[in-house]
């Protein structure tokens, strides 16, 4: 298998992983394997069922993931390449060995939201580096805005990334329904620290989305059929994005739409990066 393919396959592992961890939080399976890393329950095979069976489906999923990464590591190594690329494949490991130590911590110390979150935007990096790997070899956009449309770009990622990291400490902290669905406890400005984050990721969420349609605009004025396409997903994917987060305050924070708002805000996010990848 060519570096290429290695690192899509273990984009497509990591993008479920970081999903499947958020339906591992909003089950509250996160114990599922009790206070123990790296055995279950003190197995190395539990009894695979409810919780455990959850948790521990997370950790094996876990596992292929870091096999995985190791083979593209050694590839990298071995190949021959730019010094740049087995530099960011020394970055590759470190963040995969930070997450490996952020997923015992949130085990040994009974899932503290803060490093539940750090751990997220690892995985969030993480990604963005396997993609970096994927589209090494792919031909580049190239534009007459071409430095503005890529900080732009860059502006955006960091957006959505706060966004994300808001998100996931509210949703830890169970700081969820802090406020309703437009207003905030029939006030105008937050006056509890809940109700200040939770208006705080409807703003970086609201200012992410006017973004994409800023970006989007400018974007199709240019008429780059391969960058258009992006921008089009990325706008199916934001309105998609802004049905879910409503249905989530509406359904008291279903775990279904609890889930997909985490699927789709990270597949946003993977677009964003790998736009901004190929503009290199």
């Amino acid at each position: 298998m060519s570096r290429e393919k290695l690192a899509a396959v273990t984009i497509v592992l990591t993008y479920f992983l970081i999903v499947f961890g958020g339906y591992v939080a909003s089950s509250e399976s996160g114990m599922g394997c009790g206070p123990e890393w790296p055995l279950c329950n003190g197995e190395v095979i539990p009894e695979l069922q409810g919780e455990t069976l959850i948790e521990f489906g997370h950790r094996v999923i876990g596992a292929v993931l870091f096999v995985l990464s190791i083979v593209l590591f050694v590839k990298v190594k071995k190949e021959k390449g730019s010094k740049q690329e087995k530099l960011v494949a020394n970055w590759m490991i470190g963040l995969l060995t930070l997450q490996l130590i952020a997923g015992a911590i949130v085990v040994f110390y009974h899932l503290p939201s803060i490093v539940i979150t750090i751990h997220l935007l690892i995985a969030m990096i993480f990604m963005s580096i396997l993609t970096w790997f994927w589209r090494l070899t792919y031909t580049r956009i190239q534009l007459k805005n071409h430095s503005r449309i890529k900080k732009h770009l860059s502006f955006l990622a960091t957006l959505l990334f706060i966004t994300m990291a808001l998100g996931a400490y509210i949703k830890h902290q169970h700081y969820g329904m802090a406020c309703g669905y437009l207003e905030c406890n029939d006030r105008v400005l937050p006056t509890t620290w809940p109700e200040f984050l939770q208006s705080s990721h409807r703003l970086f969420a609201f200012l992410s989305t006017i973004y994409i349609l800023f970006l989007s605009v400018k974007v199709f004025s240019i008429g780059n059929n391969r960058l258009n396409i992006r921008m089009i997903l990325a706008l199916i994917i934001i309105l998609v994005q802004l049905i879910i987060g409503v249905m989530t305050i509406v359904s008291t924070i279903a775990i279904s739409f609890a889930v997909l708002h985490l699927a789709a805000a990270t597949l946003l996010f993977a677009i964003v990066i790998e736009t901004r990848i190929v503009m290199d």
